[in-house]
């Protein structure tokens, strides 16, 4: 099993900047594609971005195009997504989730395992 932990969230102005962090337990992190989601409120939860287990992999919603990079570290078993220019409509909880198998990287369902969630609000 695998825990994550979302970190760095907060309140930014628009075009400004966040780093979200995503911590994992556990020592097989480098066998799992990771991905970052969002949801904000009254909305449905949101594919952002993916990387493979390599790193070599990434896949990013039209929506965060040129403006996010994710990475991952596989020594320190964290994934990093790197958001600029930030809009206002960027404002929702951002989730981290692990998978063990390639398929739609756009799916949540697909995802085994889901953090608890970091804030992002992004002020106008």
């Amino acid at each position: 099993q695998v825990r994550l932990a979302e970190a760095g969230g907060g309140l930014v102005q628009a075009g400004g900047s966040l780093r979200l962090s995503c911590a994992a337990s556990g020592r097989t992190f480098s066998t799992y594609h990771m991905a970052w989601f969002r949801q904000a409120p009254g909305k449905e939860r949101e594919f952002v971005v993916a990387i493979n287990l390599d790193g070599f992999g990434r896949y990013y919603a039209d929506s965060v195009k040129g403006r996010a990079t994710i990475s991952r570290d596989n020594a320190k078993n964290t994934v990093y997504l790197q958001m600029n220019s930030l809009k206002p409509e960027d404002t929702a909880v951002y989730y981290c989730a692990a998978r063990r198998s390639y398929g739609n990287w756009y799916t949540g369902a697909e995802y085994d395992y889901w953090g608890q969630g970091t804030q992002v609000t992004v002020s106008s």
